[in-house]
């Protein structure tokens, strides 16, 4: 029967060598996490689907994507792309405070009963364009995007603290290089490709148009 642990098993597989983000991952129940008929998947090292044609990001790739923010505990986070509130909730015990865009509010209904049943502080749920930051609470000490894109969205460029890390995946959408960049005098840069993947594409206005019919 998978277990907790399987999950850092992956993670370290794959890796990760932060020894907070190993502990989030170990704490943090994922079955919480997840559509109710897929709870007997919950510590498989797989990425699971959830209502808006949408899935939730591997766990071991979760795990990478943390580890290249550089968390120390005290950063204000933007989250792009919440889905059923897992990622949030490792957010929510790597940092000080975290603020999830989630573009449909019914996947974001599904993170906020997540994360509250689960006992989760130190959180907020928004349902809004992701590509476009949230920029009352900004600046951020740290960024991630969980949808794919081919550059970092200038309003998410702009709301990034100096000295920030920001995690996104850089392509089309499906084949992806994830990488994690640092805001420098004023720009971003390039600090290091964390590993290859496949995501969903980002919509909104700093993305791509959301196919016709879709909605918002």
């Amino acid at each position: 029967m998978p277990r907790p642990q399987d999950l850092v098993d992956a993670a370290r597989a794959a890796g990760v060598r932060d020894a907070e983000v190993l502990e989030a991952i170990a704490r943090v129940p994922r079955a919480g996490f997840v559509p109710e008929d897929l709870r007997s998947r919950a510590y498989l090292d797989l990425p699971l689907p959830i209502p808006r044609g949408q899935v939730t990001t591997q766990p071991s790739l979760v795990a990478r994507m943390l580890e290249g923010l550089a968390l120390r505990g005290r950063e204000r986070v933007l989250e792009v792309g919440g889905g059923y509130g897992w990622q949030t909730a490792l957010l929510a015990s790597l940092a000080g405070e975290v603020f999830s865009v989630e573009r449909w509010s019914d996947l974001a209904e599904a993170a906020v009963g997540n994360l509250t049943a689960a006992g989760v502080r130190g959180w907020e749920v928004v349902v809004g364009d992701g590509s476009q930051g949230l920029l009352e609470h900004a600046p951020y000490e740290a960024i991630v995007v969980a949808a794919a894109y081919p550059r970092v969205p200038a309003p998410l460029a702009g709301q990034l603290a100096s000295g920030g890390r920001l995690v996104q995946p850089i392509g089309h959408g499906g084949n992806e290089r994830v990488v994690a960049f640092e805001k420098v005098a004023g720009r971003l840069v390039e600090r290091d490709v964390l590993t290859a993947a496949h995501f969903v594409p980002l919509c909104g206005r700093g993305g791509f148009a959301p196919p016709e019919g879709e909605g918002p």
